[in-house]
């Protein structure tokens, strides 16, 4: 059996591999630090971030989800958004990738029905596939695994398009190039495409900059409202941790 690896398994590892060795290096510098003075650089930028993003989950999930969903959003909002912008570096972007989004949208939904049941039971959560009567059982199948195809494909989508756009921009700068140069010498080839890198940096900071952040804000939107949304009030506004109750010890006389 012939086993074919597509090469963008190797840029997925890859910007892994990277995002990894960064959250170390950069853990272990924030570790270093001293408690009494104020950070500064780098190292300020991702103690915002990761303050953002876990105030963020804890408004649509409260606190005690958000324990164990906000590393999870930190994390993925880290992984789309370098991979986004990885174009600008001449690597193709993973998420370009529908089997990459695919992960994404499907790790996203498994946490959504965690929730769902941890909060609802299983009972409530499989009654909820026959509301409000029995004969809605293969839409509401549909609509609990819509989000999958949903969120995968607006990533993908837009990553994707994004790219396509940029290659016709080139190309159509190419044509230029070879345009004016043959105005002057028409024995002349191929020319240098010398119009790309002049129009290209605008696009590039809308496509691969702009439009990565957007479309990183709203996967990791989506993630937080939909399992927000499946969760009752009361669960939101429980505490991260809930101490038992301490009761008198009653004394026999």
């Amino acid at each position: 059996m012939h086993i074919v690896i597509q090469a963008d398994a190797f840029r997925v590892i890859g910007i892994t591999a990277l995002i990894c060795i960064l959250a170390v290096v950069l853990s272990k510098r924030i570790d270093a630090l001293d408690p009494l003075k104020k950070p500064s650089g780098i190292l300020l930028f991702i103690i915002w971030l990761v303050q953002t993003l876990h105030d963020q989950v804890n408004e649509n999930v409260g606190p005690k989800i958000t324990r164990n969903l906000g590393p999870y959003v930190v994390s993925i909002a880290i992984y789309i958004f370098i991979s986004n912008i990885s174009g600008l570096f001449a690597v193709d972007s993973p998420t370009a990738n529908y089997s990459v989004t695919l992960t994404l949208a499907i790790l996203t939904w498994i946490f959504q029905q965690i929730a769902t049941i941890k909060s609802n039971g299983w009972g409530s959560y499989f009654h909820g596939f026959i509301e409000p009567f029995f004969v809605f059982l293969p839409m509401n199948i549909f609509g609990k695994f819509s989000s999958i195809l949903s969120m995968s494909m607006r990533l993908f989508g837009n990553v994707t398009c994004g790219g396509i756009i940029m290659m016709l921009v080139y190309s159509f700068c190419q044509i230029m190039s070879n345009g004016i140069v043959h105005l002057f010498d028409a024995a002349a080839g191929t020319a240098f495409n010398f119009i790309g890198p002049i129009v290209a940096p605008i696009l590039h900071a809308y496509f691969d900059l702009f439009s990565a952040f957007i479309q990183t804000l709203i996967f990791i939107t989506l993630t937080m409202v939909f399992i927000g949304n499946e969760l009752p009030d009361d669960i939101k506004k429980q505490p991260a941790s809930i101490q038992p109750e301490l009761k008198p010890a009653v004394k026999n006389s």
